[in-house]
């Protein structure tokens, strides 16, 4: 059976039929709409798009809060829904089976039935994008918590009363080790205020010896918001992904000396595997797919 699968993120909103072995047949990419109504319509509209193909269900990965029962989205930063019951809504209005599931498990999902993560026991999903995303997952199981919103490792105060986070906080690890933070460590190493981090990673691949002392900074940052993912949880494989893990050859062999640097126990024990994600972007995608085929 083939399924739609979204990613609805705060930029985009993309869908695509995916067959039960995890490959595409078909995408599709539409700006962010910044109302529920104007959202749940485009939603529709992409899945009438793709119905010629008779999917059997519809999943959505979302970046944001979800009740424990994966009914409700109780906030997202760059969305516009509140405290609304998306996935009744939607399965109503589609006359489809929907699942709804965070964006990072969704993509940790994705990785463990098709990628990176095939056979994996203990392992940990960590996305570096726009911020940090993470997910845990343990015998083929998504640990979601209490209350189903574990685990937010891009939220750890690594430097007390440091940067200003968007979550209302200081000195996050998000701050200091994701796509967004590098404008700052690049500003503090002389470089132009506002750079992107695309504009970042070009600079260092030619040569820029401040850029390249900006990536030494951010593996430095991400190693050490490893090491504490490797104490606390004590995974066997760490997968990177996101948009910035597409530069990772550029600062992830700094991140993993580090880590091995700053563990409990450092030199007596065995560290995790880390490696980067294979399915890239899509895998949001085709691991909700994969789980509204699944749970619906």
């Amino acid at each position: 059976m083939n399924t739609v699968g979204f990613d609805i993120g705060g930029t985009q909103c993309r869908a695509a039929l995916v067959t039960e072995s995890g490959e595409i047949l078909e995408q599709r990419s539409v700006p962010t709409p910044r109302t529920a109504d104007a959202l749940e319509d485009t939603i529709a509209a992409l899945v009438d798009e793709l119905r010629p193909h008779e999917p059997g269900a519809v999943g959505l990965a979302v970046a944001g809060f979800l009740d424990p029962q994966r009914e409700i989205v109780r906030f997202a930063p760059h969305l516009p829904w509140r405290d609304t019951p998306v996935r009744a809504r939607l399965q109503e209005r589609l006359g489809l089976p929907v699942a709804m599931e965070h964006d990072a498990n969704s993509a940790a999902w994705g990785e463990y039935r098709f990628g990176s993560a095939q056979g994996a026991g203990t392992w940990v999903f960590f996305t570096v994008g726009t911020g940090i995303g993470a997910a845990l997952m343990i015998d083929g199981r998504i640990f979601r918590g209490a209350f189903g919103t574990a685990p937010e490792f891009g939220h750890l105060t690594v430097v007390p009363d440091g940067r200003r986070c968007a979550c209302g906080k200081r000195g996050c690890l998000e701050r200091y080790a994701s796509g967004t933070a590098l404008a700052d460590t690049a500003q503090a190493h002389g470089m132009p205020p506002g750079l992107s981090g695309h504009a970042i990673m070009t600079a260092a691949r030619s040569g820029d010896e401040r850029a390249r002392a900006v990536l030494a900074d951010f593996a430095g940052w991400l190693g050490q918001g490893l090491s504490i993912v490797a104490d606390v949880l004590d995974p066997e494989l760490i997968v990177l992904g996101g948009g910035v893990a597409a530069d990772a050859d550029l600062f992830l062999a700094g991140a993993v000396e580090e880590m091995g640097r700053s563990i409990v126990g450092a030199g007596h024990r065995r560290l995790p595997v880390v490696g980067t994600a294979e399915l890239g972007a899509n895998a949001g995608m085709i691991g909700v797919s994969d789980l509204a085929r699944t749970e619906t």
